[in-house]
């Protein structure tokens, strides 16, 4: 299994914010792009219809040019700050429970933060220009990305590759996504305040934003391909988490059998991958990724409605205009 715990130095920010380490191509079209200033500092660069940090941005275009999907792979893919990690979790519990049972003392996930165990394609895998070997990674192959639908590699259309695509309502994904900038801003730098943060969000300058057109394009892939596409939203998922869990497990192509069921391991995997238990794992509070991220930045609460203690009644109004807008002519309400 891939270390969690990174040599490096560096503050918690330093791979966002580095930008010497990307290719001349990259450079070259970072020049010819749309930039704003982001939510750590860097600039935010605008590739088709949506905004990377340029290290990020190299990622991806890496990723693009280089990735094979196979038939059997699975592809969780998230806006930023949706669930990613409790869904990274509870996917690959899912898919190795016959490897690994999720009461077993051993299992990854007690000794592994859930981004090592499922790694993120233009932030891990193809990061530091890689064109790694994905062929020791045993079929299913598990992956996750907050691509949009139109940046995703072609291969991903052209296989049986699946998708679960997981979303939250806007107000909680936005909180979160401030909370968590202002954890990777370098120590001794002013925080980002609350209204700055709002404004970019809205007008869509956020990592992989605009959050909007993001959801869209995955709720319309779900509606076109549902056997493709498994489209989720956290707060179902919160709320009934047996039911959406075995909808994952089949969608996936490992339903549970009535055995295992009776067994109680849909309850296990669980209570493996709930809030509670990862964010108190020893891994969870004192590791580090690879990129420099404390592990400890991925679990700040979990909650449905947080976002009541932050708004003010204008930004409320604000962001239910624009979900209403965007979203509710074609169905999607949160």
């Amino acid at each position: 299994m891939p270390s969690t715990q990174s040599s490096s130095k560096s503050p918690p920010c330093a791979k966002y914010l580095q930008e010497d380490e990307i290719t001349q191509e990259c450079k070259h079209l970072i020049s010819t792009l749309p930039k704003q200033h982001g939510w750590l500092l860097s600039y935010l660069y605008n590739y088709q219809g949506f905004w990377h940090p340029s290290r990020q941005l190299q990622g991806v275009l890496t990723c693009q040019q280089h990735f094979q999907a196979q038939h059997t792979d699975l592809l969780l893919i998230t806006p930023p700050k949706c669930g990613t990690t409790w869904l990274k979790a509870l996917l690959f519990a899912v898919v190795n429970r016959q490897k690994m049972a999720p009461r077993a003392q051993d299992h990854p996930l007690i000794t592994h933060n859930p981004h090592d165990l499922v790694p993120f394609l233009e932030l891990k895998v193809y990061v530091d220009l890689q064109v790694p070997d994905l062929s020791i990674h045993t079929s299913p192959r598990i992956f996750s990305t907050h691509l949009p639908v139109g940046s995703l590699p072609k291969s991903v259309e052209e296989t049986g590759c699946k998708i679960v695509y997981l979303c939250r309502d806007p107000k909680d994904v936005f909180i979160s996504l401030w909370e968590f900038a202002n954890k990777l801003r370098p120590h001794g730098k002013v925080k980002l305040e609350l209204e700055d943060a709002y404004d970019m969000f809205c007008k869509g300058v956020s990592l992989c934003g605009p959050f909007w057109d993001h959801v869209l394009g995955y709720w319309k892939y779900n509606l076109e391909k549902p056997h493709k596409v498994l489209f989720l939203k956290f707060e179902d998922m919160k709320e009934h988490p047996k039911l959406y869990l075995k909808k994952l497990a089949k969608f996936c192509g490992c339903p549970f059998s009535l055995e295992e069921e009776n067994e109680g391991i849909v309850e296990e995997i669980i209570e493996l991958c709930s809030f509670g238990n990862l964010s108190n794992l020893e891994v969870n509070k004192v590791g580090k990724l690879s990129s420099g991220e404390e592990n400890s930045a991925f679990f700040r609460k979990g909650d449905v409605g947080d976002w009541i203690n932050y708004l003010t009644p204008n930004m409320i109004e604000q962001f239910d205009r624009i979900a209403q807008e965007k979203f509710h002519p074609l169905g999607l309400r949160f």
